[in-house]
């Protein structure tokens, strides 16, 4: 079954972003950042892992992955805007971390709400399910 273009968009909205945010988290915590201390497994478990887990979902275009992706774009999202606030000398890259996830909130939630419909996978209403 083919998509709508505007499927199409926010499919690539939330594939790009999201990548982007796989990318620039680790760039950002392992290199750019001067560091607090912690170790890097530390900082992997943490920072990494949790971005990593929807990723396959994501990458071959599961609506359900996409839905569900969402709680974890919110850790990042908490973070950038704790960090923006707290940590001066990264409010750039915090910044940066914002926006990667907010467009890949808005790019999932989207996504999996048209090409959900699309597919024929919504959840059935209370009085539908009592039938």
């Amino acid at each position: 079954m083919s998509m709508a273009p505007l499927t199409k968009f926010l499919r690539f909205l939330a594939l790009f972003s999201y990548l982007g945010l796989v990318i620039w988290v680790p760039l950002w915590h392992f290199l750019l950042s001067e560091g607090i201390g912690y170790s890097v497994t530390f900082i992997a478990l943490i920072y990494v892992l949790p971005l990593l887990l929807p990723l396959r979902g994501i990458v071959t275009g599961k609506p359900y992955t996409h839905a569900w992706a969402n709680f974890v774009l919110m850790l990042y999202l908490m973070h950038g805007l704790t960090s923006i606030y707290a940590v001066e000398g990264e409010r750039w890259y915090a910044a940066l971390e914002i926006l990667l996830s907010s467009l890949a909130f808005i790019g999932c939630t989207f996504y999996a709400r048209l090409r959900g419909r699309e597919l024929g996978l919504g959840l059935k209403k209370l009085k539908e399910s009592e039938s």
